[in-house]
């Protein structure tokens, strides 16, 4: 051999052999000494499975550039009976944290069970667990004896799930943007758990975007100021929670999952015209059928509003701006 090129051989093999020990590849997790927990690698995101679309962009807006969304419902399936394919459950297995609705939702169940059971060790983070649930209406319109035992009135049938396991709870929490703001925190507070080291990244980002819902809150309560039977008629449930919030009441078409009988349709009708609600609001993942008919006979409109689009802030305003034009 060449006693050259002999020092270079050996300090290319040194300097290999201290990358190797040393370094760790993009992608490749560690463990955090301190707590024991996996953590993420340096070179690619962490991958974030969520439920619906709305949450995929609270955790985009927290995780910035740090973490890539799977979403389990795809836009315009229906999240109560949606069940993953095959293709999607392999993405959502790779997930290094799951953040659930909690509630409504019984995919997530089978989830859950399988994350424990495989012990992977992905975190699970309950966007429900600190939000004061409510009833998914009960739909007792259709009884015809007076609005005050169909609304759903500000502040009602707050429930916690412990008392309340027996009733139907309503999933669509983030429908009010207070309860965005608390998921939002509860996001923080996952990738700030499995990723620590940036946990000041997504401190400032998660600050930015609470501002962010704050404001949405003002502008949305100056738009429904000065109405004032403030009723909405809606196919589908899925605003209750916007209701509270802002001090709306809710009427619904749909009965407990199903569609109205003909009997039923005709009190809808009357309590609309009663009311002088002239707008039926509907959302694409549901059949315009039975909201038609109402606004056929009071002559009326559909109007289509979607409570599961992704981006969320611009999404409300153009909800509220609608709800805004067509309240009485």
């Amino acid at each position: 051999m060449n006693l050259k090129i002999l020092p270079l051989l050996v300090l290319l093999t040194v300097s290999l052999s201290l990358f190797a020990s040393g370094c760790t590849g993009p992608g490749d997790s560690q463990v955090n000494k301190s707590t024991g927990q996996e953590v993420a690698g340096k070179g690619e995101p962490i991958v974030v499975a969520v439920s619906v679309l709305p949450q995929a962009e609270f955790v985009e807006k927290v995780g910035g550039d740090k973490v890539k969304t799977v979403v389990v419902i795809p836009p315009g399936a229906d999240p109560h009976t949606y069940e993953p394919s095959p293709r999607e459950m392999g993405k959502v297995s790779e997930a290094r944290m799951y953040v659930t609705v909690g509630i409504g939702m019984p995919f997530e169940e089978i989830w859950i069970d399988r994350f424990e059971s495989t012990n992977s060790g992905t975190l699970i983070v309950n966007s429900s667990e600190e939000i004061k649930l409510r009833e998914l209406d009960a739909h007792n319109h259709h009884e015809g004896e007076g609005l005050e035992e169909h609304e759903a009135g500000p502040g009602e049938h707050e429930n916690n799930s412990k008392n309340n396991a027996h009733k139907e709870l309503d999933s669509h929490i983030w429908t009010s943007p207070a309860n965005a703001k608390i998921m939002v925190e509860d996001i923080y507070e996952g990738l700030a758990k499995i990723d620590p080291e940036n946990k000041e990244y997504y401190a400032q980002n998660r600050d930015a975007y609470l501002k962010e819902l704050d404001a949405l809150d003002v502008r949305i309560r100056e738009k429904l100021e000065g109405k004032k039977e403030r009723i909405f008629m809606v196919y589908h449930p899925s605003w209750g929670y916007f209701a509270a919030d802002y001090n709306l009441n809710m009427i619904s078409v749909e009965i407990e999952g199903k569609e109205p009988s003909a009997q039923n349709l005709a009190k809808l009708v009357d309590l609309a015209k009663e009311k002088h609600v002239k707008v039926i609001f509907v959302q694409p993942q549901f059949s315009p059928r039975s909201a038609q008919a109402v606004a056929e006979e009071i002559g009326g409109e559909v109007v289509a509003v979607d409570p599961l689009a992704k981006n969320y802030i611009p999404n409300m305003d153009k909800v509220s701006d609608i709800f805004a034009r067509n309240l009485v």
